[in-house]
């Protein structure tokens, strides 16, 4: 068994170092926050997912799993941090990335392999990575330390059963790189693991998002097309999807997550030129947000002093994560404008509501942004109660 380092215990790291530890691997959980690293060695998941949250109470894993603010020597340093996006420059920002392998590089020794699973432009692995080790270290590239590209197929909500039943991508700067990480993976992933090299890894993760987003964006725009023509377009949607190679997505409030709006901007990024396409697309996608608000601002013209209240606040149903959420962004946009707007989702932590009907009690707009189950549910079994308890009864589901 290897000795694992994970650096970055989010929604992709605690779960491959929780599978890896199941598997055997003494494993060490890295992170800078205090209460993550507390709550890991007392066997508490911050994440609300019931699957691993018996994984995390697995005997295997409680004895091999330990959290630590610091770095130790390993066998293999799985990277698992943020890259987020500049919002006014549009570029990767690679700063944890940098500050994960600043803190791995003083523990490095031959024979080491580091996994990069965060999300990152194409060549990170070999003008990022390669070049930091060789400078601070001394040690080739991959001659002395492989360096592989495996980036994360994940979706929150259900993330034991993407982790270990999707495909995974190993691309490792050469074939022992790919050989060494495809072991490591093989401990727990039961899906194909696919074998390549480090830039198509990398180009091959934005691609997948990159599909999402432009289909996403055209689903968006023909919407807006249908409502001009007076149309419905689910009615119109659902003939088009008749068609044997035609399948529309439904349009939204905007695009979420920690990948989908991110994630093109980073092909954009080393190839400007062939991107008029990506980058069009994530400009309606970024744009759907005031949209919405535009649109909810419309139906309030003839009301006086009007209250909004918004249920979602999570990017995606059923779930509590807010990561680059469209529907934060359509409040916010509402109360920067003078809007009353009361806010809840009844997934997140001090967002809750007791109910519907109390929530909407004198309010003229009820905007469904996010359509849990439970207020789904909600909404179908007391809509007449819901109405009737609203000043003025204007509901929209997104």
């Amino acid at each position: 068994m290897k000795r694992v380092v994970v650096v970055g215990t989010g929604y992709v790291g605690l779960p491959a170092a929780l599978l890896l530890a199941r598997a055997g691997h003494p494993v060490l959980a890295v992170d800078l926050n205090e209460n993550i690293v507390r709550a890991i060695n007392d066997g508490v998941l911050l994440i609300a997912e019931n699957e691993l949250k018996s994984v995390m109470e697995h005997p295997a894993v409680r004895e091999n799993l330990r959290a630590s603010t610091g770095v130790e020597q390993g066998d293999v340093y799985l990277i698992a941090v943020p890259t987020p996006v500049h919002p006014r420059k549009k570029v990767a920002d690679l700063s944890y990335v940098a500050s994960a392998m600043e803190s791995i590089v003083p523990h490095l020794k031959p024979g080491a392999l580091i996994i990069l699973e965060s999300t990152v432009p194409p060549l990170t692995c070999k003008e990022v990575l390669a070049p930091m080790i060789r400078e601070k270290t001394g040690l080739r590239v991959p001659e002395d330390v492989m360096v592989a590209h495996c980036p994360e197929r994940i979706l929150p909500g259900d993330i034991f059963y993407e982790i270990v039943h999707n495909d995974r991508i190993i691309g490792g700067m050469d074939k022992a790189s790919s050989e060494a990480a495809r072991e490591v993976y093989a401990s727990f992933v039961e899906g194909e693991l696919l074998m390549t090299d480090d830039v198509t890894a990398e180009l091959c993760k934005l691609m997948e998002n990159t599909y999402r987003d432009v289909n996403i964006a055209l689903a968006n725009e023909m919407s807006e097309v249908a409502k001009t023509l007076g149309v419905d377009w689910k009615e119109a949607f659902s003939y088009a999807n008749r068609h044997p190679r035609v399948s529309y997505l439904s349009p939204g409030i905007g695009v979420g997550g920690h990948c989908i709006p991110i994630d093109p901007w980073f092909i954009r990024e080393v190839d400007p030129i062939n991107c008029r396409l990506i980058e069009l697309a994530r400009r309606i996608n970024d744009g759907r947000p005031h949209q919405i608000a535009a649109s909810i601002r419309r139906s309030l013209a003839d009301i006086a002093d009007p209250r909004v209240v918004a249920i979602g606040a999570a990017y995606k149903a059923d779930t509590e994560d807010k990561r680059e959420s469209p529907a934060l962004e359509v409040v916010a946009a509402l109360r920067e404008d003078g809007y009353r707007v009361d806010h809840y989702d009844p997934h997140i932590k001090g967002m809750e509501i007791p109910s519907l009907v109390e929530a909407v009690k004198g309010a003229d707009f009820l905007a469904i942004l996010v359509n849990h189950g439970s207020v789904r549910k909600e909404l179908a079994e007391n809509r007449q109660a819901v109405e009737a308890a609203m000043r003025t009864p204007r509901i929209v589901v997104y």
